[in-house]
């Protein structure tokens, strides 16, 4: 019988997945970004030094299918634990690990393959966690937030291109922020720090977030929460606009329920 394997990462999405997927689901997570096995003693744990044997695993146990869901960072490497199969493949993912976290999860993608695996999205797992376009909650933009989306959306194709982040800020056609490695909270937090320290900067404003420009789906999908709105309601914005369909929604009705209570508009926007 083949199984689906949820490789984990930080974050609430992991837990929502193994919950939909039960008790057939064998749940991973890669050493240093832990999450289910702190409630559950069912996880097999990892490290990319030792790849080779845990698709092997993977393999052995069943596995057809696996899912990503929640947030890495790229771990420093061992040398001195890396197996010599997986020795043989560290050139392949060095190169990848060139290309940017895209290339990255290429690679990733195809290796899977290699052993018979086929990765598949968060949003193939649980469709629900995806909007269909229109506003979320009883919040509506404006005309001005749409301008700002806009633009947004098009700053945002660039910084695809350039694999740098899925999220901006726009106030006013002004951009007042990008996405980069550091990650939304960490964008967030600093723009309601230089609003607290007088910066002049233009009232209001709308958080963008899509996924990459030519990014294949399946991987590293955005995801936005209720602490996503807390914090962009702390940094003046009175929006957040979003890809449809590219987006995943954690907590979709705390969220809602959160962003009316503040004020703040949620809209999902029909294509990039």
């Amino acid at each position: 019988m083949s199984r689906v394997a949820l490789i984990a990462g930080r974050g609430a999405l992991p837990g929502l997945l193994a919950a939909r997927l039960g008790d057939a689901a064998l749940l991973a997570e890669l050493e240093g970004f832990e999450t289910l096995s702190e409630t559950r003693p069912d996880v097999l744990r990892f490290r990319l030094e030792r790849l080779v044997p845990f698709l092997d695993h993977l393999q052995d146990q069943g596995v057809t299918r696996a899912v990503f869901a929640g947030g890495v960072h790229r771990p420093r490497l061992d040398p001195a634990l890396i197996d010599p199969a997986t020795m043989q493949l560290l050139p392949r993912i060095m190169a990848a690990m060139q290309l940017g976290d895209d290339g990255t999860l290429r690679e990733v993608i195809a290796l899977m393959g290699e052993w018979g695996i086929d990765v598949v999205g968060a949003q193939e797992i649980c469709p629900d966690l995806i909007a269909a376009p229109g506003a979320l909650g009883a919040v509506a933009v404006n005309a001005a937030q749409k301008q700002d989306a806009a633009r947004g959306f098009d700053i945002l194709r660039l910084m695809g291109a350039a694999d740098v982040g899925q999220g901006c800020v726009v106030a006013r056609g002004q951009c007042l922020a990008l996405e980069a490695l550091p990650g939304t909270d960490a964008m967030l937090t600093h723009l309601a720090q230089l609003r607290c320290d007088g910066a002049a900067l233009p009232e209001g404003g709308v958080f963008c977030k899509a996924p990459k420009a030519g990014q294949d789906r399946r991987i590293d999908l955005p995801a936005l929460g209720p602490e996503t709105v807390t914090r962009a309601h702390a940094a003046g914005l009175g929006a957040i606009a979003f890809e449809a369909g590219g987006v995943l929604l954690i907590e979709r009705d705390a969220m809602i329920a959160r962003a009316d209570a503040l004020g703040l508009a949620l809209w999902a926007r029909e294509g990039a």
